[in-house]
């Protein structure tokens, strides 16, 4: 799947839903009640609840976008669609920090689940020079804008409990020649900075994008990863936003964590519970394939001592793109949603 740069960006989509949705689920987070233990909250009309705290630590936003298309497909009197669509909104996902007040995007996030006695999810997505200027091309404008937005970040998050997954792709193109080598040492020297930040927080872990089962071997990137700091971080992440089985995605971890330390890591399983799609043009198969299906539910009992977690950091329902019919990346997408939830 990673053959090509187009299909290097299995990460890409994801920017705007950091971008398009994060600062209105800041405010969605940072007004509505997070529900405490329970997690009831009636804001969003549907009811949506936490998850058990000790199989599932991480928080659920009770108004995201699936909450909101429950209460929408219930009033309407569709309530077989609805609870189709539950299936993604009672489960944890990642909230992805945009550029715009990223410390209040933060704040509202890591109080609301404290709040609910859980830990908020963040994903950062905002490295210069970003997917190589295509689907979710951008970022911050220079090194220092991205340190400042790390700080914020940082600051957002204070002394409450929060994973972060870091930077998706962000390695991954500096090896498979994606990102021009003339930003290569910048790169490193920024992630190793972000780790440095978050990590020194209080109740913070920091996981690194590592890649996926399906781009390359763990030979090629792992190294680079000891050069973006991964060694002080608390692990790293691989399939984010992509469709790899979850039996091949920690077959692939496990091999790089042999090569980092022992690292654990994280396993994105948001969509791959029918694994990768393999028609269709190779440079598209990423974007809104059809016959996708959830994956594993986010969990922090996984079945390796290597896994820290099964965890959404793609939200399931979201467009990977303006390709099959779907919005722009990270828009959402409820027709889609509709099919993961019912394969």
């Amino acid at each position: 799947m990673y053959g090509s740069r187009a299909a290097a960006s299995s990460s890409r989509r994801r920017a705007a839903s950091a971008a398009v949705l994060g600062a209105a689920a800041l405010l969605l987070a940072g007004c509505s009640s997070s529900g405490g233990e329970d997690g009831k909250d009636g804001d969003a009309g549907a009811g949506i609840t936490q998850q058990p705290e000790g199989s599932d630590p991480f928080w659920v936003n009770p108004d995201g976008s699936a909450a909101r298309q429950v209460a929408s497909l219930a009033k309407s009197g569709k309530p077989d669609q609805a609870e189709r669509i539950r299936k993604i909104a009672e489960q944890p996902t990642g909230e992805w920090i945009s550029p715009e007040n990223p410390e209040e995007q933060a704040r509202g996030f890591t109080e609301a689940a404290d709040k609910a006695g859980r830990t908020a999810l963040l994903v950062l997505y905002n490295i210069p020079h970003r997917d190589c200027g295509q689907y979710s091309g951008g970022g911050a404008a220079d090194g220092n804008a991205y340190r400042s937005f790390v700080e914020s970040v940082a600051k957002g998050i204070g002394d409450r409990s929060a994973t972060v997954v870091l930077e998706p792709d962000a390695v991954l193109h500096l090896v498979d020649g994606c990102t021009p080598e003339e930003f290569h040492e910048e790169r490193y020297d920024l992630l190793k900075g972000a780790i440095a930040k978050l990590t020194a927080l209080k109740d913070t872990k920091v996981y690194l994008d590592a890649g996926n089962a399906g781009w390359g071997h763990p030979d090629q990137i792992f190294e680079p990863l000891k050069w973006a700091g991964v060694e002080q971080a608390d692990g790293f992440a691989v399939n984010v936003s992509n469709f790899y089985t979850t039996d091949d995605s920690v077959a692939y971890g496990k091999q790089l964590s042999a090569k980092v330390g022992g690292k654990p890591f994280v396993v994105d399983t948001s969509r791959n519970g029918n694994g990768p799609y393999t028609q269709g043009a190779p440079d598209e198969r990423w974007c809104n394939p059809p016959g996708r299906a959830l994956g594993e539910t986010p969990t922090t009992k996984t079945a390796d001592p290597l896994v820290d977690a099964y965890v959404w950091v793609k939200r399931p329902g979201e467009s990977d793109g303006e390709c099959k019919g779907g919005p722009k990346a990270g828009e959402w997408y409820p027709e889609y949603a509709l099919e993961l939830a019912q394969g």
